[in-house]
Formats: C-alpha cells, sequence, structure tokens
C-alpha cells in the first residue's frame, strides 16, 4: 500500500533562506522593519516517523532540540493551514542571525519555518500564500515589524488594526546600508518591553510621528536626511537600564552626527551607512567596542527564498 505522505509532500529535502530584520529603526516603534543581508538557512525533509532537529551556529547548544523548537512549532501551524500532518520530520537550522540580539532571529526561525512547511506541501503554495504567511508568522511573534520584512524583504511599514496585520513595502535608496554593531551579551525582549511605560506625553507621540514619517522620505531617497530621522522619543530611553553601554554607543555615534540607533529592542547598534568601501563604512567599523562585533550589511531586498 503506497505511502499517503509520497502523495502530499515533495520528496527529498527543501531548503530556504531568510534574512535578519530591524525594526523600530529609531522613531519607528512597532511600526517599521527593515531587511538585512544576513541569513539563516533551513532544510527539512518528511521522514516516516519521528523528529530529527539539528541546528549549527548561532544558538547550537542553547536551543532545544524537540517540538518547542520554534522552527517546529512554525511549521506544525504551516503544516495545519493546509490541512496536512507529516508522520515524521528532519529539521536542520545553520544560523547566522544573532539571538537575542535584536536582529530578528526569532521572526527568522517563525517565517522559515513557515516557508519551509509550506515547501514541502505539493501545491503548498496555492494552499498557503505570502498573504497568509504573514497572518500567521505576526500572530505566532505577537507584532509584525520583524516578520514583514523577514518575509518580504525590504523595509516595510506594518501594523495591527481591528484584528487584522497589514504590511506596506516601501523603496529604499540603493546607496544606503548599515554597520551593524553586536554585543556579547544578549538582552531578552521580554526585558527590554517591559521597561517601556504605558503612556508618553503627547509632545513625544507627535515627535515621533513626525520623525518616522520623515525616515521613509530619507530612506526613499534623501539620505541627508537620515540623521534628523533617526531621533527616538518612545522607547530607546526608557530601555537604558537593560542596555547601558548600547546606549552609550549611539549617544557617541549621535554626538558626532552619525544616524545611529538601536536595532529592535537591543542591544545590537545600527548605524545607516554608505557602501562598503566607503570612508565612513571603515570608520564606523573601527569604532566597535571591545568585546563586540561589526558588519557592514546590505538592505536585502528579498525576503524568505528558496535556495
Amino acid at each position: 500500500m503506497p505511502d499517503p505522505d509520497q502523495a502530499t509532500f515533495i520528496l527529498g529535502p527543501v531548503r530556504v533562506s531568510v534574512p535578519a530584520t530591524s525594526a523600530n529603526l529609531g522613531p519607528g516603534f512597532d511600526s517599521l522593519g527593515l531587511a538585512l543581508d544576513l541569513r539563516d538557512h533551513l532544510e527539512g525533509e518528511v521522514l516516516p516517523a519521528g523528529l530529527d532537529v539539528t541546528v549549527g551556529g548561532e544558538g547550537a547548544g542553547e536551543v532545544p532540540l524537540d517540538e518547542s523548537h520554534l522552527v517546529v512549532r512554525a511549521m506544525r501551524v504551516a503544516f495545519e493551514a493546509c490541512g496536512v500532518s507529516p508522520s515524521g520530520l528532519r529539521l536542520t537550522c545553520t544560523n547566522v542571525i544573532p539571538h537575542g540580539r535584536g536582529l530578528g532571529s526569532s521572526s527568522a526561525a517563525i517565517v522559515g519555518g513557515l516557508a519551509l512547511a509550506r515547501a514541502l506541501v505539493v501545491d503548498g503554495s496555492s494552499l498557503l500564500d505570502d498573504d497568509r504567511i504573514f497572518e500567521l508568522a505576526a500572530t505566532l511573534e505577537g507584532h509584525p515589524d520583524n516578520v514583514a520584512p523577514a518575509l518580504f524583504g525590504g523595509l516595510v511599514i506594518c501594523g495591527h488594526e481591528d484584528g487584522d496585520f497589514y504590511a506596506v513595502a516601501s523603496p529604499v535608496d540603493p546607496r544606503i546600508g548599515v554597520v551593524v554593531f553586536i554585543p556579547a551579551e544578549s538582552v531578552p525582549t521580554a526585558v527590554t518591553r517591559g521597561l517601556l511605560p504605558t503612556q508618553v506625553p503627547h509632545g513625544d507621540a507627535a515627535a515621533a510621528a513626525g520623525r518616522t514619517a520623515l525616515l521613509v522620505a530619507a530612506l526613499a531617497g534623501q539620505p541627508d536626511q537620515l540623521f534628523r530621522a533617526t531621533r527616538d522619543y518612545l522607547h530607546q530611553e526608557y530601555r537604558r537600564p537593560a542596555m547601558p553601554q548600547s546606549l552609550a554607543l549611539v549617544d557617541s555615534l549621535r554626538a558626532d552626527g552619525l544616524p545611529a540607533l538601536v536595532s529592535g529592542a537591543g542591544p545590537a547598534v545600527l548605524v545607516f551607512s554608505a557602501g562598503p568601501d566607503s570612508d565612513l563604512t571603515e570608520m564606523l567599523l573601527a569604532r566597535c567596542p571591545a568585546g563586540w562585533r561589526a558588519h557592514h550589511l546590505a538592505i536585502e531586498t528579498e525576503g524568505a527564498r528558496p535556495t
């Protein structure tokens, strides 16, 4: 009797990659997200039985290797949405995105798991289109600002209204790249979000709205406005107790007129720059604090994709 999985699932392994992301970008709290050219790679295969999870790179030896693994959980959600359930599963994760640093590692895991499961299902794209993947990813993550660029690539303006998540792409000037400074220690997002007040002054909210609008225009083609546009009023200062070194680095860079900000919930620091061979980029890389890592990254125009 033929194995029913053979008719439902793709034979052999499938592979996807998904980019790192930076949310907020200073003033765009919970509304802006940007994909970066740093990718995790996932490989999956349907087995006759069991669950086999292997993790290499970032998170190896730290993340669970059972059903609680975030990629596995996302895959199960996608399989359920497609109306299928594999008898067994093999997952191999080669992680490059640092965990707990504000570069979207959890969103990459969620989007990657959903995309990988869809790719394993025969006619999966017709059963689960990108809009549905986005809805499932945002629901799993709880907010869309990282999962949207991880799925769609580029700069995405997103939010949650009347029970629905939305994501709208916006152009990015190809001259713009970033330098990211990554500290050795992580800070849980739950800790940094817990430091935020329930209310902020009306003036701060108005200023943040204006800077967010300016930031979208600056990224689209007016990079000379990036310093002014990246000033934050809503979240970074409140998070200083959890990441004093990160905010001290932001202060130092901004004192020199550089568009620096906390990446996502931190503690990584991001600075907008020009191309990888520019004098500015070289100067920024040289300012990496001791014990940190620094990388120049291009803006990634593609989101999750098969490899």
